[in-house]
């Protein structure tokens, strides 16, 4: 007879997000997935695998979590250019006042694993087209609708947009100075006029 598990999966998952999100891949250890977690390490495996199987799980969650909002918002009838305003100064509010300085786990999965980890490099792309794709869409959108110049790119502006906002992650997790990233957004958001 099969034993009933004794803990709820999804929460387990969340909580070693958490922790991932927080440490990292390399410094956080079974052990300690072990003790944070409330479970053994044979109910651990049993469920999500190896270490590494539990952070992509983590990561994919991460992802739900994230992206729902962000392209919810920039897919709003009316106004595009507005959207999208916000959405990137939202990034710098959120990395201004986040009290454990834990950047994007993405950025940081990034950072800290890109390229010797391919199975974590395909999901961090996946998030950037994610991203990529709702502000392209946006802008698209934008420019057929007058509020965006016609001889601007908007396929430029995106990858410009993606890489200010992932530097802004990197930068507010190590400094979080408001001026410089509130700077760097301004500037940023500039390339839309």
């Amino acid at each position: 007879m099969a034993r009933t598990k004794e803990f709820d999966p999804d929460t387990v998952l969340g909580r070693a997000m958490e922790l991932f999100w927080e440490r990292g891949y390399e410094a956080t250890s079974m052990a300690d997935l072990v003790e944070h977690l409330g479970i053994g390490r044979a109910s651990l495996y049993g469920t999500f695998g190896s270490k590494h199987d539990l952070y992509l799980a983590a990561m994919r969650r991460y992802l739900r979590g994230s992206e729902a909002g962000f392209v919810t918002a920039l897919a709003q009838p009316g106004p595009a250019l507005p959207a999208v305003r916000a959405f990137v100064e939202s990034w710098v509010t959120e990395a201004l006042t986040d009290p454990h300085r834990r950047g994007c786990m993405v950025v940081n999965a990034a950072v800290e694993l890109s390229p010797r980890d391919q199975e974590v490099t395909r999901q961090v792309e996946v998030s950037w087209s994610v991203v990529e794709t709702a502000l392209a869409s946006s802008l698209l959108r934008a420019q057929a609708q007058g509020e965006l110049a016609a001889d601007k790119d908007p396929h430029e502006i995106t990858h410009f947009l993606l890489v200010v906002m992932q530097g802004v992650r990197v930068i507010a997790r190590a400094a979080p100075e408001a001026r410089r990233l509130r700077d760097a957004a301004r500037l940023a958001l500039a390339a839309l006029d």
